[in-house]
């Protein structure tokens, strides 16, 4: 990192012109940006990041602008430039990545045509002459079949091949300053981190300065030299990574942290402790201190005055007038902001059974096929999106199931719930055999097995209320009498953490996480023995993750239920699972208890999915165990061990052809695995065994 200056910016305020008046979205913002330098920007949603990054690109939009202060890239201000001038910039010196990959690429070009555009506007060359700098900014980046992947267009890619033709687009000119915005949110840990891995390449090789956007500190902390933390439109604390994480002075700064689940921390032993409230709304934003009202700390100095952004400690700059109490706190005792109180509700022991699926098979068809081939071609053509699976439930336990997108994890869920046909194998839910879709299925049964889907926008009637929608279920089920609907409704938004002014709410006015509560409160109105939660919090911020993640606790907690959760980052899984099952490509890799199966040995998939795990540290980046290429597809699955294709520690031909034992190393802990028991990895970073 060099002492070179590229990004300044000094006293911003943006505005949003609004129905109800101008709306500040960012105020009083100051920071510089060196070369070869990552600045971590973090905050929820709501706070400011995106229309900070957007004001950088002067991408506003019609009804925004920048009301005051200044914008300095390489010394030269941008504030005022007019739209070609800045044309010159963007795409060259300045580039950036966008959060949705699939709607920054344009659907009808071809990779290449994008690319070729990006070099045609600023270099003047031909098409043909950009070829060659196409494939190696791919190779740069990365990808496998090169020549294939220019030739594609954006729908034959996965979310992480798409994600690097973006990083590679936005490098095509060598920029100085790349802005990131949120860029890996969407994906699966494992392809996560191999994009970090990717942009602290690229950062070192290229010394490029950049911004980089998140809601999640245990991502930052994988990349960033610096981190800024934002709330509603202002910088509450800056400073580096080391300062951040060793001594945070602001309580919001510190509620970021404890809102991320530790996979080093075994089940049980560590509680998630969710901010209080919600970020304000912009048009009403609180006298004094902005966070006050979520504050365990506040004054009646903070709700009265607004603090200034100060300079605390050298290059620690703190929006907190309390930050030398809790500078003198940290010295003394390093638990500030931490209320840890242990578990207990999860000691109870509950033995009953009250879900054993066996030898779970769900296939596809795939394409259409000529009457007279179907006995020829039916298991060439079929897709085992799950292939003999064992699963089983207890009364107040949770059952974690794991893996990348596309191994099978939703499709058993919805096979669990009925809204999948079994090709093979027998459900029994509380003593009676429920193997048959849904419509098949009693109403007691359908009452006791409820699911909260991963996307609430489509799992919610747009058209109906809140309260309309959890009291529908109310009185089909006969719950409750007619007259007590409602006070019940209320009841269970309450339990939710949403009051009474949801009830006549819809879909379209609440948050995204307020979308997941009611959707989480429509399965708990039956009062069933089993919910089943397929990636319930993925797409959430922190905060509001830790707090749905402790109200299905709570819900545990209280009406005994079992749970199974579906998610594709095992440091949740850990935090809320009693019992993990690993799946990839329809086919279980390893299972076990929790407090097994996060210690070692490990299946080499769990090792790199436990590695890409983002974690809370401040110790030089380490690679786990990486792996190379997409999931392969499910028409056609790799022969043997559906995983050798990708596997770093592979050991030969006994992997390509046969499929591996059972490997068991008590109590029920599990590995599908050749590799001998020496070999198989001791931790989730690489080794002399690792490649």
């Amino acid at each position: 990192m060099s002492n070179k200056t590229i990004l300044t910016i000094q006293n911003l305020e943006v505005n949003y012109k609004t129905r109800k008046g101008e709306v500040n979205a960012v105020r009083d913002t100051s920071f510089n940006l060196f070369r070869g330098e990552n600045l971590g920007l973090v905050g929820e949603s709501g706070c400011g990041k995106s229309t900070l990054a957007f004001a950088i690109m002067n991408y506003l939009g019609p009804n925004g602008h920048i009301a005051k202060g200044s914008i300095k890239f390489q010394g030269e201000e941008l504030v005022g430039k007019s739209d070609k001038e800045l044309r010159q910039i963007r795409g060259c010196d300045m580039a950036m990545v966008y959060q949705e990959s699939m709607s920054s690429l344009n659907p009808c070009m071809r990779v290449f045509d994008q690319l070729a555009e990006t070099i045609i506007a600023h270099q003047g060359i031909t098409k043909r002459e950009s070829r060659e700098q196409c494939e190696k900014i791919l190779h740069r980046v990365h990808m496998g079949d090169i020549k294939r992947i220019l030739e594609s267009y954006p729908y034959q890619l996965s979310g992480g091949q798409q994600q690097r033709i973006l990083i590679a687009m936005s490098l095509l000119n060598n920029p100085s300053l790349l802005i990131m915005d949120e860029p890996t949110t969407s994906l699966d840990v494992t392809v996560e981190a191999a994009v970090l891995d990717l942009i602290i390449e690229l950062q070192n090789k290229q010394n490029t300065a950049i911004l980089y956007i998140s809601h999640n500190l245990g991502v930052v902390a994988q990349v960033a030299d610096k981190i800024a933390v934002m709330y509603t439109g202002e910088v509450v604390e800056l400073s580096s990574k080391n300062s951040i994480f060793e001594e945070p002075l602001h309580p919001y700064t510190k509620g970021l942290m404890n809102c991320i689940p530790d996979p080093d921390a075994p089940h049980g032993t560590k509680v998630l402790l969710p901010i209080k409230g919600a970020v304000p709304s912009l048009a009403n934003i609180p006298e004094g201190c902005i966070f006050s009202p979520r504050c365990d700390f506040a004054q009646e100095i903070c709700k009265n005055k607004h603090p200034d952004f100060r300079e605390i400690a050298p290059n620690h700059f703190i929006r907190c007038h309390l930050a030398e109490r809790f500078q003198l706190l940290n010295n003394k005792d390093s638990s500030i902001c931490k209320k840890q109180v242990p578990m207990s509700f999860l000691e109870e022991e509950k033995k009953e059974k009250i879900l054993v699926a066996k030898d779970i098979c769900v296939y596809y068809q795939a394409g259409k096929r000529k009457l007279r081939n179907v006995l020829l071609r039916k298991e060439r053509d079929q897709v085992k999106a799950v292939d003999n699976i064992n699963i089983e439930v207890l009364k107040n336990k949770t059952v974690g199931i794991v893996g990348e997108s596309g191994c099978g994890k939703s499709t058993l869920a919805r096979a669990l719930v009925g809204l999948e046909t079994l090709a093979g194998g027998n459900i029994e839910f509380l003593g009676v055999d429920i193997s048959s879709p849904i419509n098949k299925r009693d109403r007691s049964t359908i009452k006791e097995l409820q699911m909260v889907f991963q996307n609430p926008h489509g799992a919610l009637n747009p058209s109906y209320s809140v309260g309309n929608q959890i009291s529908t279920s109310l009185r089909r089920f006969g719950i409750v009498p007619k007259k007590d609907v409602y006070g019940e409704v209320i009841r269970i938004l309450r339990s939710v953490k949403l009051d009474e002014t949801y009830y006549r709410r819809f879909p379209r006015q609440l948050s995204g996480g307020e979308k997941q509560r009611v959707g989480i409160a429509k399965a708990l109105a039956p009062n069933p023995s089993i919910i089943i939660c397929d990636e319930p919090v993925s797409s959430l911020d922190v905060s509001v993750q830790a707090s749905i993640i402790t109200m299905l606790l709570e819900v545990q907690k209280n009406n005994l239920a079992g749970i199974i959760i579906i998610s594709h980052n095992l440091g949740i899984v850990r935090y809320l699972s009693d019992y993990v099952i690993v799946m990839y490509l329809g086919k279980v890799m390893e299972e076990g208890s929790s407090e097994l199966m996060y210690n070692p040995p490990f299946h080499p998939y769990t090792a790199s999915l436990l590695a890409a795990v983002p974690k809370l540290i401040i110790e030089p980046h380490k690679k786990g165990l990486r792996l190379s290429g997409p999931v392969p597809s499910a028409i056609n699955p790799p022969a043997g061990c559906r995983f050798h294709t990708r596997c770093p520690l592979k050991i030969g031909k006994i992997c390509e052809v046969k499929s591996p034992p059972a490997k068991t190393f008590g109590d029920g802990h599990v590995i599908y695995c050749h590799l001998p028991e020496k070999d198989l990895p001791r931790s989730r970073i690489e080794t002399s065994t690792g490649q």
